[in-house]
């Protein structure tokens, strides 16, 4: 009789084991469908509203929307400054600037800073139009650069400059931006 209770008693053991063991595989199972359907799948971030209107980050790519906000906050943020405002300029311009332009971009800024320190000319830039394209990552905004020396505007010039992006992961980041030069009239020729 003792025979027969162990043998059923290991019995019982051996199907527990097994069905824990098909839970585990079966489990094992769903955990690798779930991590190759988060690793493929678009992820998305809801970013605060500056806008009328919810805007989002995706892994896929940036949205029109996004960076036409972040191009009109980057135009104010580089093409305004003043004296007493450069070291916060450049700190804040090098902060939404990629790692690899961070050496050419911080040399640019420096020689603006050096120039201007000392100085009573600012800079303000009012934005009339911007062109936006996503898939290229470049932005291009036009408006009036406008100088002033003391209390005196100097100059009040209209102005286009372009931006360069790069994104990375859920990570927008300016790589480069410029002036487009002015076409220049030759004896009433374009």
């Amino acid at each position: 009789m003792d025979f027969n209770y162990q043998h059923a008693q290991n019995q019982r053991i051996l199907r527990q084991r097994n069905l824990l063991g098909i839970t585990a595989i079966v489990m094992a199972g769903v955990v690798a469908i779930l991590l190759i359907m988060s690793a493929t799948r678009s992820r998305e971030i809801v970013l605060q509203p500056v806008l009328g209107s919810a805007v989002t980050v995706s892994s896929s790519g940036v949205s029109r929307d996004y960076l036409e906000l972040v191009t009109r906050d980057t135009a104010v943020l580089t093409l305004n400054r003043t004296p007493g405002s450069l070291d916060y300029w450049m700190k804040s311009v090098l902060a939404i600037v990629s790692p690899k332009a961070q050496g050419s971009i911080k040399a640019d800024l420096l020689r603006i800073v050096n120039e201007q320190r000392g100085s009573s000319m600012s800079q303000y830039f009012t934005l009339e139009s911007m062109e936006i394209d996503p898939k290229a990552l470049q932005s291009t905004v036009t408006g009036t650069l406008n100088t002033v020396v003391g209390q005196k505007v100097v100059s009040s010039e209209p102005r286009t400059f372009i931006y360069d992006w790069e994104y990375s992961g859920m990570s927008l980041k300016l790589i480069g931006f410029h002036m487009l030069q002015p076409k220049r009239k030759l004896g009433g020729v374009m």
